[in-house]
């Protein structure tokens, strides 16, 4: 295996790590623990959920895998703040929707080859690529399983 293969690997294992974690925190916290807020006048753990899954539907278009499933969270859990007085879907259906765009994600993940993690992501120009080439797939793989990391430690809150 060569350095880009084994540099891409631990990335994407990395990330998968961090979803299972999360989905683990997800079944021990329980329902009633989801309904709170990670402390007071701060987001509770279904707004966390709905955010993480929206936000990683919005992953498979960034990175070229085809467009977004799930276009209706993006207003609840990513244009709005917890609590916004907009419908929210349940608990349920939330998770429902993490499990569907980790397995889609999953599959997408298999199919990209080395080249394809250091080519430019879908939300830049090819001439800002050109500027700064570390803004590739791989980035944006990078950043949001950090993005997901903060979430995970935020959610520990709730045990």
């Amino acid at each position: 295996m060569d350095k880009e293969a084994i540099v891409i690997k631990m990335a994407v294992s990395n990330w998968q790590a961090y979803v299972q974690r999360t989905q683990k925190l997800f079944t021990e916290l329980g329902d009633e623990k989801l309904l709170n807020a990670i402390a007071p006048g701060k987001n509770r753990g279904i707004y966390l959920l709905g955010h993480l899954t929206a936000y990683h539907d919005a992953l498979v278009e960034i990175l070229g895998l085809g467009t977004r499933n799930y276009p209706e969270l993006y207003e609840v859990f990513l244009q709005n703040p917890d609590r916004a007085d907009l419908p929210m879907p349940g608990l349920a259906q939330v998770k429902e929707v993490w499990y569907k765009v980790h397995e889609r994600l999953d599959a997408g993940f298999a199919t990209m080859q080395p080249a394809d993690w250091f080519a430019r992501h879908n939300a830049m120009t090819d001439e800002d690529f050109d500027k700064d080439p570390t803004r590739n797939k791989l980035n944006v793989l990078l950043n949001r399983t950090g993005h997901l990391a903060n979430h995970y430690g935020q959610l520990l809150l709730l045990k």
